[in-house]
């Protein structure tokens, strides 16, 4: 299908550059020195970094006999203060090509698994934020790791938001949780092979790919 009422994107790796993995570590390892752990196992590190469960946080934080809540507020508030102070510095940037979607003529929003906070201060900062009519990040709490794509609530709610039926909206990401995700919802999707991402293998199969943004705007205008 091309040509659709509404377009929702992902955040990092589509909008802007995705988060350093060595920024991400250090922000973790920040967390676990801030709340008394000096030297906690790489493991545990690189497991608050990516991919992060519920029952696994719980796991880590026994381990070191930490509150899970308080540990995750620090984690939150470490990774979130080490991604703005890229943006800020220069070291992460929005892709040229955002240029090329910023004025399409259907509703257009972001959902991503970065924290809410976060989103918005791109969309602010980088001047974006009147070119899309809903944003969604997942709340800085441990109850939101049940919500993260692949699972679709964020991306129901901003098609609520659009009032745009899945059937005629379209997806756009950089991972193949985007993919599995757009398909849970109902909403076509497109895989972005960015640098980061070009020459990785999927097991779900995504509706369109594309080496840029400007591949998106023609499938929503033709």
């Amino acid at each position: 299908m091309t040509g659709y009422d509404a377009v929702l994107f992902d955040n990092d790796g589509v909008l802007v550059d995705p988060p350093p993995t060595e920024t991400q570590i250090r922000a973790a390892r920040a967390a676990f020195e801030s709340v008394g752990v000096d030297d906690p196992a790489r493991e545990h590190v690189t497991g608050v970094v990516s991919g992060v469960t519920v029952d696994f946080l719980h796991e880590i934080c026994a381990t070191y006999d930490l509150d899970p809540q308080t540990f995750w507020t620090a984690r939150e508030r470490h990774d979130e203060r080490s991604q703005l102070d890229e943006f800020r510095n220069g070291t992460r940037n929005r892709y040229d090509d955002v240029a090329a979607v910023t004025d399409l003529e259907v509703p257009c929003g972001v959902v991503s698994n970065n924290h809410h906070s976060t989103v918005e201060f791109v969309l602010d900062h980088f001047g974006l934020a009147g070119s899309f009519d809903t944003y969604y990040g997942r709340e800085m709490t441990i109850e939101s790791l049940e919500l993260k794509k692949p699972n679709t609530h964020y991306l129901e709610r901003g098609l609520a938001d659009l009032g745009v039926g899945a059937e005629s909206a379209l997806y756009v990401g950089d991972s193949e949780s985007d993919v599995i995700a757009a398909e849970r919802a109902g909403l076509d999707s497109v895989f972005v092979r960015r640098s980061h991402c070009r020459d990785r293998d999927l097991e779900a199969t995504p509706t369109h790919e594309v080496t840029s943004l400007h591949e998106v705007t023609r499938l929503v205008c033709d």
